[in-house]
């Protein structure tokens, strides 16, 4: 977030060291929603997760996901679990960037409210 001057790195959830996850502020965790659930790497980083204490640590969720009868009201989204099992201050409520069919691309409008919300984010923290 260079406008607001907000140091990020991103990572791909099967390359973070959880132990280094003490050294961050704030945590955005997030990812795809497979069979209106978490993918397995997700579920692995999560429990792996409990071994370090980030509860001092402020974050936020998310997911991705295709917009269905089954998960028309954020019931089965990814980011709803995640936010649960995630032992931090959530300083907004989880979001769901839409996908248009499984390979995407995202919803119109999608990229512009993610952008929107990560300058909201980069002014709490």
């Amino acid at each position: 977030m260079e406008e607001q001057e907000v140091k990020v790195d991103c990572v791909k959830i099967d390359e973070v060291d959880v132990d280094k996850l003490v050294e961050y502020d704030f945590l955005a965790v997030g990812g795809p929603t497979h069979n209106l659930g978490m993918s397995k790497p997700m579920k692995g980083f999560l429990e792996e997760l409990k071994i370090v204490d980030i509860s001092d640590k402020k974050g936020f969720c998310f997911d991705t996901r295709v917009q269905s009868r089954f998960n028309r009201f954020d019931l089965n989204s990814a980011a709803k679990r995640i936010e649960k099992k995630m032992k931090v201050k959530m300083i907004k409520p989880r979001k769901s960037a839409i996908v248009e069919g499984r390979e995407g691309p995202l919803e119109k409008g999608t990229q512009k409210t993610f952008r929107k919300l990560g300058k909201e984010i980069a002014e709490l923290i």
